[in-house]
């Protein structure tokens, strides 16, 4: 922890902000490497996706290092009983850019560029990218003011509505899978309509009061069984397998556990899944005492 002589001073805990910092870093070298795909592309001659796919696949790849840093930066701080208030700040922060400014760069850009050309109208991908990074600051102001709040006794640990980075690697993957199969075309045909209706759907899935497990239970100390350790390794090894796919299936999963699965599952079971215990209905606690998700 860094120590100030001003009493007022936050606390500032090193390793889960150093953390939090690694995924600042990634979001915005992200962002940059987008402008520069944008700028590769754009000639006399008009867009050439094919001069910014490389670019576009290494912006992806930035956002999927920001995940795990994100993912690390909780971890670390309950594992040291290191949270603060302002690493929650500093987490909420850093998520704006790495998971909300740049995947709808990105797909303003890589993907949703023909629905400007088909609908004849400049700027539709772009409105669609506002929206998604609109209410992604929403869902984490709004996480922020829940997780200031006197916390319930046994208060479930279950997301209110979707986690951003979540959303971030749902959009990203999708855009990873599209640009791997269409390197050098253009005419993605109904598939940026589809792509352009997750974004908005995981919009409203951001701001809405859908509850999503956080998984936090899972730990160091969580028991495992022979079958379960040999099923992730094998998960593992598939998703390293089938990198261009994988990231997709993986959090088209967790979208859909949580939106369509979960409802449907006892609470016995879900604790199950979850490595929860039982509690009562609340807002969860994460990352630097919160992420914001």
């Amino acid at each position: 922890m860094f120590r100030s002589i001003d009493p007022d001073e936050p606390r500032i805990y090193l390793l889960p902000n150093l953390m939090t910092a690694g995924n600042l870093a990634c979001g915005f070298f992200a962002v940059l490497t987008i402008f520069k795909g944008i700028m590769k592309a754009t000639t006399p001659e008009g867009y050439i996706f094919a001069e910014a796919q490389p670019y576009y696949q290494q912006a992806i790849l930035l956002i999927f290092a920001s995940c795990i840093f994100d993912l690390l930066d909780g971890r670390l701080a309950r594992f040291g009983g290191q949270e603060s208030p302002f690493g929650r700040e500093f987490d909420s922060l850093a998520d704006v850019i790495s998971f909300g400014m740049a995947p709808s760069m990105l797909m303003a850009k890589a993907v949703l560029l023909p629905l400007d050309e088909d609908l004849n109208m400049e700027g539709v991908g772009w409105g669609l990218a506002c929206v998604y990074v609109l209410c992604g600051a929403i869902r984490l102001a709004r996480f922020n003011c829940l997780a200031a709040m006197p916390k319930r006794a046994n208060a479930s640990t279950d997301f209110r509505g979707l986690p951003i980075p979540m959303a971030a690697g749902f959009i990203s993957s999708l855009t990873y899978v599209v640009i791997y199969f269409n390197e050098t075309d253009r005419n993605l045909g109904v598939w940026k309509y589809v792509l352009a209706g997750a974004m908005l759907g995981l919009s409203v899935l951001m701001v809405s009061s859908v509850r999503y497990p956080s998984f936090k239970k899972v730990g160091w100390r969580t028991r495992g069984t022979p079958l379960v350790i040999v099923g992730a390794a094998l998960l593992l090894i598939v998703t390293v397998r089938f990198h261009y796919i994988m990231p997709a299936v993986l959090f088209s999963a967790y979208l859909l556990y949580g939106l369509v699965v979960r409802p449907f599952l006892s609470p016995k079971i879900q604790r199950e899944i979850e490595a929860e215990t039982p509690s009562k209905s609340g807002e969860a606690e994460d990352d630097q005492t919160g992420n914001p998700g």
